[in-house]
């Protein structure tokens, strides 16, 4: 793929323009499971909303530390599943101030998403893709993220140079215990996945553990409405939350650095 100021093109002479805020549509039709994949207008605004507030500001931090510990000047990053394109903002900046600049891509499978990324962070590029079908080349980057986004182990490996770097970003056990508390009459804890990856080596799990503390009821509701809670909950638990002028919860995060095992 040839990137143009307008446009990009590929070997077989496909074009696909560059919308103006900077984003391209590399999803075929025939990878999308329904009109508008992806986050919907509600969850994309309430999330904006609600991390522009600094709310999830120990976890960029953290995370804006492991990808300049990683980086390398020069290569390649891409953010898959980059949503608004919050952490990818950050951690560009990072790199930048750390005099480790890299190449930055965005892919997300919400068209919206993407659009929000590219006017967010313009030195970056953002595409329209799904993190199944990655609309990049075999072993073309050397760190990728992985941010609260879907697995795909086989097309991680296979974009990923010999020895790259991954960076998965997994909401701990207690992540949102008061907000499920709030909501629930018996509260369940998260389900955390193995840290074992087929192909992945994992070299270090660093644990990011704070309380959030919500004065008002809009934070309260941009919350709820980013996660799937809002969406797997009824009338009665959005009911109980909407009375709520103040929330406290623990925020806890799991941030895993793997190196990609390749013959």
């Amino acid at each position: 793929m040839h990137h143009r100021e307008k446009y990009w093109n590929c070997a077989k002479g496909h074009t696909f323009d560059t919308a103006r805020s900077g984003y391209v549509n590399l999803l075929p039709s025939n990878y999308k499971h329904a009109k508008n994949p992806g986050d919907n207008a509600v969850m994309m605004r309430a999330r904006r909303k609600f991390l522009d507030a600094g709310h999830y500001a120990p976890l960029l931090q953290a995370l804006e530390k492991a990808v300049v510990r990683c980086g390398k000047p020069g290569g390649v990053l891409i953010d898959a599943g980059c949503g608004e394109g919050y952490y990818t903002q950050g951690v560009s900046m990072a790199l930048a101030t750390a005099e480790k600049p890299m190449e930055i891509y965005g892919v997300d499978i919400s068209k919206s998403a993407a659009d929000a990324a590219a006017k967010r962070c313009p030195n970056a590029r953002f595409a329209v893709g799904s993190v199944y079908h990655l609309p990049v080349t075999d072993r073309c980057c050397d760190v990728l993220m992985t941010i609260f986004a879907p697995y795909c182990g086989n097309e991680f490996r296979r974009i990923l140079h010999k020895n790259g770097t991954m960076i998965m970003v997994i909401p701990g056990q207690q992540h949102l215990w008061g907000l499920k508390e709030a909501i629930y009459d018996v509260p369940y804890p998260n389900a955390v996945r193995d840290y074992a990856l087929e192909g992945f080596e994992l070299m270090q799990a660093e644990y990011v553990d704070s309380w959030l503390k919500l004065e008002n009821p809009e934070d309260i509701q941009n919350l709820f409405q980013m996660t799937p809670y809002y969406y797997k909950t009824g009338r009665e638990e959005h009911a109980r939350l909407a009375q709520l002028q103040s929330l406290s919860t623990q925020i806890s995060f799991e941030i895993l650095q793997y190196r990609v095992l390749k013959s």
